[in-house]
């Protein structure tokens, strides 16, 4: 069996509907980073990027999005570090474990400015939105997975009801080009 991430290599559990948020913990046995999350997740994926966090074992990351205003750093702060400071996504991670805790967008012309990134399996609680698709399917070669792999991998991945992807779904792709005709003025703002 190809391993995908541990919160779906043994199906996709259905998220119960009524998750309104939650405290998003890193990996630390002491003093560890809380996140507390006061909105459902949305758009929740598994992400085969070379940026995004994964757990140990994991070929792809789980990654969905909250609401920017909704999500506040509540107990030791002054561990989160930016992973990559140039990149469009500020990924703040644990200093001392790694973990990735949430990314910000800063650029207020971004299509996703206003959302924040994070990693649902880091919940203290569950029944989070079960994730939907899988993206950047193919950037798993980058991390290393042998190309001659990739068929059994997308054949996994449709197997857990993920649709692979080599971007985003066709979902977020429309919601991208809308945000950047709407700049350009090709489309009406509204």
């Amino acid at each position: 069996m190809v391993a995908i991430h541990p919160a779906v290599d043994q199906g996709v559990q259905a998220g119960n509907g009524s998750f309104q948020g939650g405290t998003l913990v890193c990996r630390c046995s002491s003093n560890p980073v809380e996140v507390r999350v006061e909105a459902p997740v949305a758009h929740n994926h598994v992400c085969g990027c070379t940026k995004c966090w994964k757990p140990e074992g994991a070929t792809f990351s789980m990654v969905a999005v909250v609401p920017r205003d909704k999500l506040a750093v509540t107990a030791n702060a002054e561990k989160l570090q930016v992973v990559d400071p140039s990149a469009a996504i500020q990924r703040y991670a644990c200093r001392d474990c790694g973990t990735h805790m949430y990314g910000r967008i800063e650029n207020r012309d971004h299509p996703f400015y206003g959302l924040d990134f994070v990693h649902p399996e880091l919940f203290r609680e569950s029944g989070w939105a079960a994730p939907e698709f899988a993206a950047f399917v193919s950037s798993i070669i980058e991390a290393g997975t042998p190309p001659d792999q990739m068929e059994g991998v997308r054949s996994r991945l449709r197997d857990l009801g993920l649709e692979p992807y080599d971007c985003l779904s066709p979902a977020l792709m429309d919601a991208i080009a809308t945000h950047t005709a709407k700049s350009k003025g090709v489309l009406a703002a509204e």
